[in-house]
């Protein structure tokens, strides 16, 4: 997902946690991890709504000022079916707990942790 660069700061900090796209057909999916600036935005839902549906509220909450403001961006290219997604920012190095790729350093501590296991296993079956 691309987000417009005066509405970067307020996803990075949590203050904006839902956009509305019209598209043809949704771009992005469920769990879908979408890169932006150093982290990650990870799509949490989407559902197909009604123009009539975006109100004052919902356009502050996307980070717009009003529901025009708002439909000047989201109009920008073709399609016509209107979808309300909500995500959430996932900072550099952050883990999502969603099954998400990880970075190399916690795939790391993860195998480590796997290889303690197996081990301490191991040793459990030789005493026995």
């Amino acid at each position: 997902m691309v987000f417009t660069k005066r509405l970067r700061e307020g996803i990075r900090r949590g203050r904006i946690t839902c956009s509305i796209r019209i598209w043809t057909a949704p771009h992005v999916k469920v769990g879908g991890r979408y890169p932006m600036d150093d982290g990650h935005i990870v799509v949490d839902s989407i559902v197909a709504i009604e123009l009539g549906d975006i109100t004052y509220d919902l356009a502050r909450e996307s980070g717009f000022a009003s529901v025009d403001d708002l439909l000047q961006i989201a109009r920008h290219g073709r399609g016509d079916n209107v979808y309300l997604i909500r995500f959430h920012y996932l900072p550099p190095g952050a883990w999502d707990t969603r099954g998400t790729r990880s970075s190399p350093e916690a795939r790391d501590m993860t195998n480590a942790r796997l290889r303690r296991t197996i081990g301490s296993r191991s040793r459990r079956v030789t005493k026995d």
